[in-house]
Parts: structure tokens; C-alpha cells; sequence
């Protein structure tokens, strides 16, 4: 199994980015797939959960409305993308499938005026 996460940054309060995790080594599309985040000092938390079809998700309550995952399950690949950005979403950011204990290198997001 290998995540390959990607398009971290830095960005200010209210900008956006949009995350990707190309997976490889297993059939994506059999899996739900997660993003996770790991603060400095703090435990990684789950952020958003998405179904194996994307039909259904599920989201940490400080990303509601803001976050939104998606797939691509022709191109082994899960999204989030990150409106509305704020101080306290800055954390590396992993993706995971269930049922795995693999985890990607991470990608660093920070938001900073």
C-alpha cells in the first residue's frame, strides 16, 4: 500500500486549498477512504471520512461547511479540498484507508497572516 499526499502550502486566513492522496498497492475503490490531520503537540485526529462509492461522508464538526472530500475512484485518488482556511487548520494532513495501518509521508498545510 502506498499514499502519496500532495498540494500542502502556505496560505492566509480565508484562502483555499485542495489536497489530493494518489493510492496505489490495493483496490482503491473496495476501501473508504480518510483524510487525517496532526497538529503540532496534538494527536492526529480524523478530519473527513468518504465512503467506497463517495456517496456518503462523514466530518469533523470544525470543518463543516468548509471541507469537502471527494474521489476519483478511475484514478486511485481522494481529494479535500480546504475553503475558509483558518489559524487552527494548520497541521500535516495524511490520507488512510480503512482497514490499513499504512500512511503516507503527510503534506503540510499552514495558515499564517
Amino acid at each position: 500500500v502506498q499514499l502519496v499526499e500532495s498540494g500542502g502550502g502556505l496560505v492566509q486566513p480565508g484562502e483555499s486549498l485542495r489536497l489530493s492522496c494518489a493510492a496505489s498497492g490495493f483496490t482503491f475503490s473496495n476501501y473508504e477512504m480518510s483524510w487525517y490531520r496532526q497538529a503540532p503537540g496534538k494527536e492526529r485526529e480524523r478530519v473527513v471520512l468518504i465512503s467506497r462509492g463517495g456517496g456518503s461522508t462523514n466530518y469533523l464538526d470544525s470543518v463543516k461547511g468548509r471541507f469537502t472530500i471527494s474521489r476519483d475512484n478511475a484514478k486511485n485518488t481522494v481529494y479535500l479540498q480546504m475553503n475558509g482556511l483558518k489559524f487552527e487548520d494548520t497541521a500535516v494532513y495524511y490520507c488512510k484507508a480503512t482497514g490499513w495501518s499504512s500512511w503516507g509521508q503527510g503534506t503540510q498545510v499552514t495558515v499564517s497572516s
